[in-house]
């Protein structure tokens, strides 16, 4: 199973959750992240959100960003974003009903939410913003990995 983590630039949220997600699935399932936008194609994740997930035994150092394109929408079989915004972005590339089914809000997905659907972005925040959000992403990437082992069992 294939899955797909996207958020605006790709250098913080979609990392973390690729990351966090990659260490709690086995290894016949493929995680990966992109963003929306192409700013910041071919650089590693934030400085901030490398230190983070080091802190919490999770290595994205290696992650180069990259923006999305029509084929991950054919490749992958589950497309989380990041905040309605990237959503809506997403999408917007959807070619058919098959690949619209494909993509989801990711705390939607993750029954983790109260009033907002939207992971909150650390990049104009300090290193407490950016720990509230790896905290946020680990605790929903628990939940939507039981959900996807109980879908590929």
């Amino acid at each position: 199973m294939k899955i797909l983590m996207v958020c605006l630039g790709n250098i913080c949220r979609s990392p973390l959750a690729e990351g966090i997600l990659r260490n709690m699935l086995p290894d016949n399932f493929t995680v990966d992240s992109v963003g929306t936008i192409s700013l910041h194609e071919g650089e590693h994740p934030d400085q901030r959100a490398i230190k983070t997930a080091k802190n919490h035994g999770t290595d994205i150092s290696g992650q180069k960003s990259r923006p999305i394109t029509v084929q991950d929408l054919q490749n992958f079989d589950h497309i989380y974003c990041m905040d309605l915004s990237v959503y809506e972005d997403v999408i917007s590339l959807a070619q058919n009903e098959e690949q619209r089914k494909k993509i989801a809000l990711f705390l939607e997905a993750a029954g983790n939410y109260g009033e907002n659907t939207d992971v909150p972005d650390p990049y104009w925040s300090g290193m407490k913003g950016f720990e509230k959000v790896f905290l946020l992403l680990e605790d929903s990437c628990g939940k939507i990995k039981t959900k996807l082992l109980s879908q590929n069992s």
